[in-house]
């Protein structure tokens, strides 16, 4: 038992060497890998938990920074990618509760706001909203993010 414990305790140190993983993520990952043995999969994830590898407030707070710098995305979609991670709500809203959608919006905005500039103001307006509405950005900052946008024309 000892044997099969330490080859898939290795696989779930791959696994989560990629990138952090939720618990839903590992969980999920040992139901895949052991199918059978319950008693297996339930020493390999208290030997995860042991060893601090499950921790979802460590894995939100990675995931919202991977998303602020690479694709921001507005709290809506944050919300939606979380909670399909097993997130729990209550810690989601604590950990999304400070979150500034306006700097995140200017960033997504950012690159696409060259192609958009060729367009009448009215067209303009709408692939922005469009645009950010998308990504889950509040209407709130959409419009402020096009009241920026307007002045500067």
């Amino acid at each position: 038992m000892n044997d099969k414990k330490e080859k898939y305790l290795q696989k779930v140190l791959r696994f989560i060497s990629i990138r952090p993983r939720s618990q839903k993520e590992i969980q999920d990952y040992l139901k895949r890998k052991i199918t059978r043995n319950l008693k297996l999969r339930d020493l390999v994830y208290k030997s995860l938990e042991e060893l601090n590898l499950v921790d979802d407030r460590t894995f939100v707070s990675w995931w919202l920074d991977q998303r602020n710098y690479f694709k921001p995305k507005g709290k809506r979609v944050l919300i939606k990618e979380l909670r399909q991670k097993g997130i729990d709500k209550e810690l989601i809203e604590e950990l999304l509760a400070d979150l500034d959608e306006l700097p995140l919006a200017r960033r997504a905005i950012s690159k696409k706001i060259e192609t958009f500039k060729k367009l009448t103001y009215l067209e303009f307006k709408q692939k922005v909203s469009t645009f950010l509405a998308y990504r889950g950005f509040s209407w709130s900052t959409i419009n402020k993010i096009l009241d920026e946008m307007g002045k500067k024309e």
